[in-house]
Parts: C-alpha cells; sequence; structure tokens
C-alpha cells in the first residue's frame, strides 16, 4: 500500500517543482548600462570587508555545509557590512572588466542576503521574510541602488547576472541563506580567481548530496537548482544530467549514467545558520 501511496506523492513534489519553475523571472536584460565593461582597466573594488566578515562567521558544519553564525555578529562588524554594501553601490559598474563585474554581482547579492536575514533575524527561512500574503519571500524587494537604478536580489540575479554573463555556474555561486543552496564561501569572489572558484563550487555542489544524491535503490534526486534553471543548464532533463556526469565523482557518475530520468526534486529552505 505504502508503495502506491508513494508514487503520487512524488508526482505531486515533481508538479510543484515545474510550478515553482514556471513563476521565476526570465533572464531578460534590466537596463542596457550593465552590459557595458571594459577590457582592461586600473579601476578595483575593496571587498577587503566582505572578506573580514565571511571569514569571522561564515563555518563548516560536520557535513560540510558553510553556515553563518547570525547571532554572534557584533554592532561593530554589521556596520561594517553596511558600510561595504554602501561602497558597492557608489560602484560605476560599465568601467570594471567583465570579470571584475561578475565578482561584483556576486559578493552583492550575497552580502545583501546576509544583511537581509540580519535584519530580521531571528528567522528559520528567509521565506518567512515576505511581503504580503502572496510573497513567497524577500526577492522582489529593492534592497539596493546601483548606477541610480533600484535593484531588488532578482534583478541581481535574473536581470543582470543571468542574461549578461550566460554562466549556469552562477547557480553555485549565489547563495540565499537556504541549506539546500550552494555553500557559501568564506571569502570573497575576486576576479583573479573566478575560473578556479567556479568550477570548485560546481564540483563541490553536484558531488555533495544537496546538488546530486543516489537512493539505496540507485534513484537520483536532484536540487532544484537543474529545474528551476533548467534551461542554463541544458535544453532538457537528459542533457542536464549529462553536465552533472562530466563533474561528478564516480559513484554518482555511473548513477547518473545509469538512470534515464530523475526520481524527484528536492530543496531545504532552512536557514543556513551556524548550529550551537
Amino acid at each position: 500500500m505504502m508503495r502506491y501511496l508513494l508514487f503520487p506523492l512524488l508526482m505531486l513534489l515533481g508538479a510543484c517543482a515545474s510550478i515553482e519553475r514556471v513563476a521565476l523571472p526570465k533572464p531578460t536584460l534590466l537596463s542596457p548600462g550593465f552590459a557595458l565593461a571594459e577590457d582592461t582597466t586600473r579601476a578595483r573594488v575593496d571587498h577587503t570587508a566582505w572578506d573580514s566578515f565571511l571569514g569571522i562567521y561564515v563555518r563548516q558544519d560536520a557535513y560540510g555545509i558553510n553556515r553563518v553564525a547570525y547571532g554572534e555578529v557584533t554592532d561593530a562588524d554589521r556596520q561594517k557590512l553596511q558600510g561595504y554594501l554602501a561602497e558597492l553601490a557608489q560602484t560605476e559598474v560599465e568601467v570594471l572588466t567583465r570579470e571584475q563585474q561578475l565578482a561584483f554581482w556576486i559578493n552583492l547579492y550575497n552580502a545583501e542576503t546576509v544583511e537581509l536575514i540580519l535584519q530580521h533575524y531571528p528567522v528559520t527561512s528567509i521565506r518567512d521574510i515576505t511581503d504580503g500574503a502572496l510573497s513567497f519571500g524577500p526577492w522582489d524587494r529593492p534592497v539596493t541602488t546601483v548606477d541610480g537604478q533600484a535593484l531588488t536580489l532578482n534583478d541581481i540575479e535574473h536581470r543582470i547576472i543571468r542574461p549578461i554573463f550566460d554562466e549556469p555556474r552562477i547557480h553555485y555561486a549565489l547563495n540565499c541563506a537556504a541549506v539546500g543552496c550552494p555553500n557559501l564561501m568564506n571569502r570573497a569572489w575576486r576576479a583573479a580567481t573566478l575560473e578556479r572558484d567556479l568550477e570548485a563550487a560546481e564540483r563541490a555542489y553536484v558531488n555533495d548530496d544537496r546538488g546530486v544524491r543516489v537512493d539505496p535503490n540507485g534513484a537520483l534526486t536532484l536540487s532544484k537548482i537543474y529545474i528551476w534553471f533548467q534551461e542554463d543548464f541544458g535544453a532538457n532533463e537528459r542533457e542536464v544530467l549529462d553536465r552533472l556526469q562530466k563533474v561528478a565523482d564516480p559513484e554518482r557518475a555511473a548513477a547518473i549514467s545509469a538512470r534515464k530520468g530523475v526520481r524527484r526534486y528536492a530543496y531545504d529552505w532552512s536557514l543556513n545558520e551556524a548550529l550551537q
């Protein structure tokens, strides 16, 4: 009997993930000005304050999940974080190189997300921060202004980063303060190490059960990231699996190769708070 009840439940979960995918913003450029970049530049963005904050408050647990000690953030360090965000808001993005810009936007997104959690702490999930009965989270709330343009977290991710950079691995770099999300790095993103860090983040998530889990019967459970943003990773589910197989460890790669499809998609929205 349990087996017959389980299958409809899995179908329902898959349908919910598909509905969530439809509800997400499409990668449409917000403003042509954000697409401008320099081939070379002497301009620099100082991420030292963000480096310091991450170094103090990001801690890896026994399962390899990077968590943030939100409850331990001092008033002085909170002020430094806010000062860093104010400096980013004054940045002339168009005078930066493309690599500098991507590092800039990732750091801005992640730091604004941490600041948002701190504004409402304690919360059990970022989705507890809503703007009304029909709101599913704070992603459409203006959080900063860059080049005179008020920006939400959705603007930064879906209307700047995704359409401009066409880089699927940014989904391993942007952190939404959830356990199910790829790790928040314990240091800032920088142009000089961008490729290396993106590659490392991709391998880390794919080879973690949060990204790809092989059940005892060999069935595959993937992160909802791979259905929410399927078009970024491949034209269809099989192409997504082929991409994952290339960076998976031997056991996961063999399981991916053996399966024709995904059993279900899952995501843990619990706050990525450091455990006491």
